[in-house]
């Protein structure tokens, strides 16, 4: 039975969005983070070509400053070729190019859920996240209560660092919506949890 999470040319998809969510899982699937190359539009504003790549395409491009660098951020990317290319046809995005073959090591099954195009925060575990925070739960309590409802943390869809990020971005629209505002709030939080702990 041949398989329909596989691209194959003249495939086509009603949307940019519907493409994109494919090749993400289809990354998921195989092992692989995904990222947006390149997308063109035509005069009318809508997209007329796009390329999908591995997280790995390219190669990164040597900087000036190295000589000072001491601690350099160690090379990633190993210039795969693996990538899907669309085209507009008739409203619909059609492939056109489809390449495979990776020139690196694959993800197991079981780390998928780490690479960064894999992860995400949804509403109900955003909302989550907050009535965990409001109720003064440590940053680590909070990430293993979560991910004790949904059986492991390969279950989750995100790490600590993106629940560290939700949370410092919402501090921030906080502060930006009203400092006062927010620091009463803060200090409600705190003044409950010393009531909880007597």
């Amino acid at each position: 039975m041949e398989e329909d999470w596989k691209p194959k040319v003249d495939m086509i998809f009603d949307s940019f969005e519907d493409a994109w969510k494919f090749w993400v899982d289809y990354g998921g699937k195989v092992g692989f983070g995904v990222r947006k190359q390149y997308t063109h539009h035509n005069k009318s504003g809508s997209i007329a070509t796009c390329i999908f790549v591995c997280c790995k395409e390219g190669l990164r491009k040597p900087d000036k400053r190295d000589y000072k660098t001491i601690n350099a951020r160690p090379e990633t990317r190993t210039g795969c070729k693996a990538r899907l290319g669309l085209k507009n046809l008739c409203g619909k995005l059609i492939v056109h190019d489809f390449i495979e073959e990776h020139n690196h090591i694959l993800h197991l099954q079981e780390t998928t859920h780490m690479l960064s195009s894999q992860r995400k925060v949804s509403e109900v575990q955003c909302h989550q996240i907050d009535v965990a925070d409001d109720a003064g739960l440590q940053q680590r309590k909070r990430f293993d209560l979560m991910s004790k409802q949904v059986g492991g943390r390969t279950n989750l869809g995100y790490t600590r660092l993106d629940q560290k990020n939700y949370l410092r971005n919402r501090r921030q629209r906080s502060m930006v919506r009203g400092e006062a505002g927010y620091l009463l709030q803060y200090f409600q939080r705190k003044l409950l949890s010393t009531m909880h702990i007597n």
